[in-house]
């Protein structure tokens, strides 16, 4: 077995990873990806691997690398689709929304006016968040007409594709928590229940982690959610509403997971080398991409 690490930044997480393998004595390499050369024509430098592990900080890095690398039949935790469905909170949410599961209302708008409307039909407060991104950065709690106003303003000056989609959704009155499990395959391994005084309470963000019993409502909503974007490794965040059903906020598909391992007492990165380590092994026959010399792969 022959592992590849594709990351663009050591993080603690990495470095869990990497212990992890070596205790195990598995062969792998780490590949930076903002080094990594692919060519198109030749997939033979990575056909050495039998799996290669996603870590990458950057999404648009990891997705280019991945599409090209799944059209070669190499498998990898997470696969393209996963990334693309979860790198997207509109894709996301068109996943979870086709799958059934419960989530917060979400409206899509293309300019300051429709977004206008779609927010005072949705009532005060709301969320806008940008199409892509993550740690909870570039997130509003709308409170007021005026507030959306100069908001969406801002954003539509920005310019860039994060802020010229408006993504409207209902915000959550949550009791200062939320919560994230960790789905491995089919397997709910671990949640925590996140604390802040602020409304975001992402770990990144300062917010601080305790163990969350892993409910049967729980259970089922997190694998449902991580089937919705096609399964793998994956963290679902969810919200309690004001009658203590949960609803799916997010599911991320790099995620970290440092400050979960201590409350929840689950090996965490043992666990996602164990699943990396299955997905190796049972894609071990499968059909490769070759180059002849006129460039056309078989």
């Amino acid at each position: 077995m022959r592992v590849g690490i594709l990351f663009s930044r050591i993080r603690l997480e990495e470095k869990l990873i990497v212990q992890t393998l070596e205790a195990r004595g598995v062969s792998f390499d780490m590949i930076d990806v903002r080094n990594a050369i692919f060519d198109l024509a030749d997939p033979s430098p990575w056909q050495q691997y039998d799996v290669i592990l996603e870590r990458c900080v950057s999404h648009s890095r990891a997705q280019a690398a991945l599409q090209i690398l799944d059209s070669w039949g190499i498998p990898c935790v997470n696969n393209a689709h996963v990334a693309q469905v979860c790198g997207s909170k509109l894709e996301t949410s068109l996943a979870l929304a086709a799958a059934g599961v419960p989530m917060p209302q979400v409206k899509i708008a293309t300019t300051e006016a429709a977004a206008l409307e779609a927010i005072d039909e949705m009532g005060y407060p709301v969320v806008l968040k940008p199409a892509v991104g993550s740690w909870g950065r570039l997130l509003a709690k709308v409170n007021d007409r005026e507030a959306a106003e100069a908001i969406l303003e801002h954003k539509s000056t920005l310019g860039s594709y994060q802020h010229s989609i408006f993504y409207i959704q209902e915000y959550i009155a949550k009791p200062d928590q939320d919560i994230r499990s960790f789905v491995v395959g089919n397997e709910t391994i671990c949640a925590i229940t996140r604390h802040a005084a602020h409304w975001i309470t992402n770990t990144a963000r300062g917010g601080t982690a305790v163990n969350c019993p892993i409910t049967p409502e729980l259970d089922f909503l997190s694998r449902a959610a991580a089937r919705a974007v096609g399964s793998g490794v994956v963290a679902v965040d969810l919200l309690e509403d004001a009658n203590g059903r949960l609803l799916v906020n997010e599911v991320n598909y790099t995620m970290e997971f440092r400050n979960s391992i201590q409350p929840t007492g689950v090996d965490i990165p043992g666990r996602i080398v164990d699943y990396l380590l299955q997905v190796g092994e049972s894609l071990a026959e499968r059909p490769l991409v070759t180059a002849v010399p006129n460039g056309v792969a078989t």
